[in-house]
């Protein structure tokens, strides 16, 4: 009887310790909706920012609206409760955040709109691709970019609400100096989601998830407070000529990762880095805010840094050379050092490519004997990260080829130390060179012992014959 009972009463205690954090949860939001201006929230209601936003732009701590039960009905009902007010107004995207605190997206690929439920769906979502492109991962990194505009509508809106309220006792206690970003608040709503999901610790790990987010008007609406902002620039300074060094291309060739130019970001940022706009510059931008009609495009990608494996490599044969070469599309020599040596790790590591360094170089008709000269190859996106066992396999598999060409020792992976292996590598500049003479005479003994007593020779080389078409005709 007891082992029927147990699993039931087990269940019942888990059920009521979740209901009883949902009540503490609903309290806590209760509270703090309370504690507002109720015709403050009502106007942002009415011109389209969604409840996370309005909580956000108050100051509340993100753990009261960052749980899934909150919506855009929860918070008016509590208003309708308290206050008898009951919104009117319809609006699909918020015209603050465009529907990124909404969990609100167009896919990138399909054109279409996606609306998660929650954070907690959203954090679905980014875990089934971290596990579609099977990523091998100890923590990961978390990047989120949005659009200059949603920084440009915020700040209108705040400017446009200090010179309404600002002689209110609640606005400089709570509108100014606790308002968290829309980037801050959507990475703490699905940064436990996503732990839980994929196992592991937020953290400064070489993984990394980067949602970007960008939004058709963005350009055209930053590109114009750019130029008013330049306007006012000259208007202060009495200058005709303030963007006589900014052309076309530079901002072209500036592109960073979310769409935008450089120049776009750091002048909207320029504007609205405390908080609020001066009145000059607020009298540019519309108040209340526009509302929007289509949500951000978001684009979610994860990506490993480059992971590096250190060694020396061996060349055998004099008809390879140290990397892929090409002279008028007729390949030189049967192979190269880096196709045999990436081509063999580059699959193990699952990478997208790879890239090769060595330090310094050898003609492809020169072997390289000895204790091998340096090499450090990068993997760019990893998903696997080999251990010191499967290092040990690749080394064999390259040293045990058919053709024998290339060989590798003291393979591992390495940080950012191999880099300073490879500078140590460069420094090596003793050389031993192996040379056949032919003379007119016989050799005597006098000949050896002149020989042996030349010190510090200089030694003159012109230009071989096989690199001119890439070098100039000198003694070096």
């Amino acid at each position: 009887m007891s082992n029927d009972t147990e699993p039931a009463q087990v269940s019942s205690v888990a059920a009521e310790s979740h209901a009883g954090a949902c009540d503490a949860e609903m309290q806590l939001l209760e509270g703090a909706v309370r504690s507002l201006p109720y015709h403050v929230v009502k106007e942002l209601l009415s011109v389209g920012v969604c409840a996370r936003c309005v909580l956000r732009l108050f100051g509340i701590e993100e753990h009261i609206y960052c749980h899934s039960s909150f919506s855009q009905s929860m918070l008016g009902s509590i208003l309708e409760e308290e206050t008898s007010f009951k919104s009117e107004v319809e609006f699909q995207f918020c015209s603050v955040c465009l529907g990124v605190l909404q969990f609100s997206y167009c896919d990138d690929g399909e054109e279409t709109v996606v609306k998660k439920e929650s954070a907690k769906d959203m954090a679905l979502s980014i875990a089934e691709l971290v596990k579609q492109e099977g990523h091998q991962i100890d923590g990961f990194s978390l990047e989120v970019s949005v659009p200059p505009l949603i920084l440009e509508n915020e700040s209108s809106l705040l400017s446009h609400m200090k010179k309404k309220y600002e002689s209110e006792p609640w606005f400089q206690e709570r509108l100014l100096s606790k308002c968290h970003s829309v980037k801050d608040v959507l990475k703490f709503a699905i940064t436990k989601p996503l732990e839980t999901l994929l196992g592991v610790k937020a953290s400064a790990s070489s993984f990394r998830i980067r949602l970007t987010y960008t939004h058709k008007r963005a350009s055209k609406k930053v590109q114009n407070s750019v130029e008013r902002n330049q306007e006012c620039k000259r208007r202060k300074t009495g200058t005709e000529n303030a963007l006589h060094n900014v052309n076309d291309e530079s901002v072209i060739a500036d592109k960073d990762c979310s769409g935008y130019s450089t120049i776009e970001t750091n002048s909207v940022t320029g504007i609205f880095s405390n908080g609020v706009q001066d009145q000059e510059t607020s009298e540019h931008f519309e108040s209340p805010i526009e509302k929007v009609s289509e949500p951000c495009h978001l684009v979610y990608v994860c990506c490993r840094t480059h992971i590096y494996l250190c060694g020396r490599y061996l060349k055998y044969s004099r008809n390879v050379s140290q990397t892929r070469w090409i002279i008028d599309e007729e390949r030189m020599g049967e192979a190269s050092v880096e196709e045999i040596i990436g081509s063999n790790i580059l699959p193990i590591c699952q990478g997208d490519n790879y890239k090769f360094h060595a330090a310094g170089r050898e003609d492809i008709d020169v072997r390289m004997l000895g204790s091998g000269r340096p090499f450090l190859l990068e993997i760019q996106n990893a998903r696997q990260v080999p251990s010191e066992l499967i290092v040990k396999e690749m080394e064999s598999k390259i040293n045990g080829l058919e053709n024998k060409s290339v060989g590798v020792k003291n393979l591992k992976v390495v940080g950012s130390q191999g880099w300073a292996l490879m500078h140590e590598g460069e420094a090596e500049k003793q050389k031993q060179y192996c040379a056949l003479v032919w003379i007119s005479r016989p050799l005597e003994d006098e000949d050896m012992q002149t020989i042996s007593l030349l010190n510090d020779m200089k030694i003159l080389q012109r230009t071989p014959i096989r690199v001119l078409h890439r070098r100039s005709p000198l003694e070096r």
